[in-house]
């Protein structure tokens, strides 16, 4: 894995902007106008475009695709979290969406394949080849290789996710944001001698930054991928900022303008509003097609903590609290119509935007599938 010193033309840098999200010229909803297609309650007629994140709108898909079985739902994918490990392609968010809804995730983790094996890891690690603090397990790397097998053949992400989804049978139509290659990398603070404090456990520890070069006196900044300080740091150290390679120049996908512009309805799940949401409304061209959709919003706060996740972390770079309230004003009401809440959370208000209150724990499938038909039910009274 190749460090990034957040020196390229196509980095974004999000550093302290709450409204990172919202267009600044169109913010709360003055003189927007809706494009709203009468769906009446008729479920199976329905289009529905969801963005998506990995765990929680994985989850909350699979209650989408219960509540409304004969709808036509497209999926746009965050590929921001995308890395190249061991000259494979990974894309944890499609790929977590797609064993999610094609009945091969690993529920307990919410990630990775079931009744997987590890096999692959452990000769690496023999091998001492680096990184060893991302765990791809031996089913998962069939994945990657045929990803990077048609995509080394030319074939751009979208076809090549088609072509999973054709063996795993999701249900939905799963796009990714973009063709084009965008990561997330992370600005930290670096500690002398090439390490970093990380409370990992609730106690500090030093923890060498992968790629440092030599030891240096001097504490210094540098970027990190995002899978390094999520999955290896675990957010442990803070984040002072978030840089998007290449999303200046990325185009979206094949499809997902198409599939925005012909949706009766949008609807955010409680993923990552930084790093997954956040991520895909950066992709030029998204977020003002979403603009004259009616959208509607799952909060991924819940009293004042992240329901999965480190979100929390997330939100505290670019200096937005961790609240549902806080999360409706970084979305804006320029973006949304509707937004759900927990009953702890029913006092958040925002003007332009219709707020509900209802419990938001995915405890199963037919407890996601009760918010999905919540967030559709809004859906609806906001179109009458």
């Amino acid at each position: 894995m190749r460090d990034s010193d957040g020196g390229s033309p196509n980095n974004r840098n999000y550093h302290n902007s709450p409204n990172l999200l919202s267009n600044p010229l169109t913010r709360g909803g003055q003189g927007r106008r809706r494009t709203v297609t009468p769906m009446g309650d008729r479920l199976g007629r329905m289009r529905i475009v969801s963005l998506a994140g990995g765990i929680g709108g994985a989850r909350f898909l699979r209650g989408l695709r219960a509540a409304a079985p004969d709808a036509d739902i497209t999926v746009i994918v965050n590929t921001g979290d995308d890395i190249t490990l061991f000259g494979l392609r990974v894309c944890p968010d499609l790929d977590t969406v797609m064993y999610t809804l094609g009945g091969g995730i690993n529920e307990e983790q919410g990630w990775g394949r079931e009744k997987e094996t590890h096999v692959v890891k452990e000769e690496l690690a023999a091998y001492g080849v680096e990184p060893q603090w991302f765990g791809l397990g031996d089913r998962d790397f069939a994945t990657h290789i045929v990803r990077s097998q048609m995509l080394a053949a030319g074939y751009p992400l979208s076809q090549v996710t088609e072509a999973l989804c054709t063996r795993w049978q999701p249900g939905v139509r799963l796009l990714p944001m973009s063709d084009d290659r965008c990561e997330t990398h992370v600005v930290i603070t670096e500690e002398p001698g090439g390490g970093v404090e990380a409370d990992t456990d609730g106690s500090k520890a030093d923890v060498r930054v992968q790629g440092s070069t030599e030891p240096t006196n001097k504490r210094r900044r540098r970027a990190i991928h995002f899978q390094e300080w999520w999955v290896r740091l675990r957010a442990s150290v803070p984040a002072e900022s978030f840089a998007l390679i290449g999303i200046d120049t990325a185009r979206p996908a094949p499809g997902v303008l198409e599939a925005i512009a012909e949706a009766d309805v949008v609807l955010l799940p409680p993923s990552n509003p930084v790093v997954s949401i956040g991520t895909i409304l950066q992709v030029p061209g998204i977020r003002d097609a979403l603009l004259a959709k009616t959208v509607v919003g799952v909060s991924p706060i819940i009293g004042g903590a992240p329901v999965r996740g480190m979100a929390d972390a997330c939100l505290t770079a670019i200096g937005v609290e961790t609240s549902a309230q806080a999360v409706l004003e970084l979305y804006g009401a320029d973006l949304l119509d509707g937004w759900l809440v927990a009953p702890e959370d029913a006092g958040v208000a925002l003007e332009g935007v219709r707020v509900a209150a209802r419990p938001l724990l995915m405890h199963d499938v037919d407890a996601a599938a009760a918010i999905a038909r919540a967030a559709l039910d809004l859906a609806l009274d906001l179109a009458r």
